[in-house]
C-alpha cells in the first residue's frame, strides 16, 4: 500500500517516494519539491522575501514553455528577488521524468545565472533553456556561467546534490557565509543529508498524525 505519509504545502509524500531517500535510490519530482517547500518555510519573514524556491513542476515548465513563462510566473515577484534557484532536469517534455538532476541559481547582485551540475556538462543545455526563458521576466539577466559544482561519485546522487546545494546556496547568498560552504559537500555529507531528510519527513508526519490513504 503505497500511503500517504505527509501533506506539507502544495507537497504531498507517500511511502514510496520516502523511500527513495534510502540509497542507492534516485530522487523524484515529490521530494525535491518537498525539500525546496521546506526549505524556503524554514527561512524567517525578512529572508523568505529575498529568495525563491522553484517547484520541479514550475522549473520544468519555465524550461520548456518559453513563451508563456513569462506570464505564468509573473505572480511570483522574482524581479524583486536576490536569489532563485531552480532544480534543472534532463527531460525534454514538460512532463516529470528524466534521468539527472542539477541546479539553477539567478543571483540579483551581481545579476547572472549559475548552474551547479554535480556531473560537469551533462545539464548545460537545459540550464541555458532554462535561464533564456527565465531572463525574460528579469531585468539585466548577466548571462550564464557553468560553476565548480561539488561532484557526486556515483550514478544516483544527483537529486541530493541539488538539494544540498541549494541549501548551501541561500545560506552562502543570504545570510554572509563565504564561498567554503560548498567544499563541505562531500559524498559522506550527502550521504547523511539522505537520513536527515528522512527524519525530518518522519518527524513532520509524527507531528501532522495524517491518516493512512490507499
Amino acid at each position: 500500500m503505497d500511503r500517504v505519509v505527509l501533506s506539507f504545502g502544495d507537497s504531498l509524500l507517500r511511502s514510496s517516494d520516502v523511500s527513495l531517500l534510502d540509497p542507492p535510490r534516485w530522487l523524484n519530482d515529490n521530494v525535491i519539491g518537498f525539500a525546496f517547500e521546506f526549505l524556503a518555510a524554514s527561512l524567517s519573514p525578512p529572508l523568505s522575501e529575498r529568495v525563491a524556491f522553484l517547484s520541479p513542476e514550475v522549473s520544468q515548465f519555465t524550461k520548456c514553455c518559453r513563451d508563456e513563462a513569462a506570464a505564468f510566473l509573473e505572480p511570483l515577484a522574482l524581479p524583486c528577488k536576490d536569489l532563485i534557484l531552480l532544480p534543472v532536469n534532463d527531460n525534454s517534455g514538460p512532463e516529470a521524468g528524466g534521468s539527472h538532476w542539477s541546479l539553477l541559481a539567478y543571483v540579483r547582485r551581481p545579476p547572472g545565472f549559475l548552474h551547479y551540475d554535480s556531473a560537469p556538462g551533462t545539464n548545460a543545455h537545459h540550464a541555458r533553456l532554462m535561464a533564456r526563458n527565465l531572463s525574460a521576466l528579469l531585468e539585466g539577466d548577466g548571462g550564464f556561467r557553468e560553476e565548480r559544482a561539488p561532484a557526486q561519485h556515483n550514478g544516483y546522487d544527483c537529486g541530493m546534490y541539488v538539494v544540498c546545494v541549494a541549501e548551501a546556496l541561500c545560506e552562502q547568498h543570504l545570510r554572509g557565509c563565504d564561498d567554503l560552504i560548498l567544499q563541505s559537500i562531500t559524498p559522506q555529507y550527502v550521504t547523511r543529508k539522505r537520513a536527515e531528510w528522512k527524519d525530518v519527513i518522519g518527524e513532520l508526519s509524527r507531528k501532522s498524525a495524517v491518516a493512512p490513504q490507499p
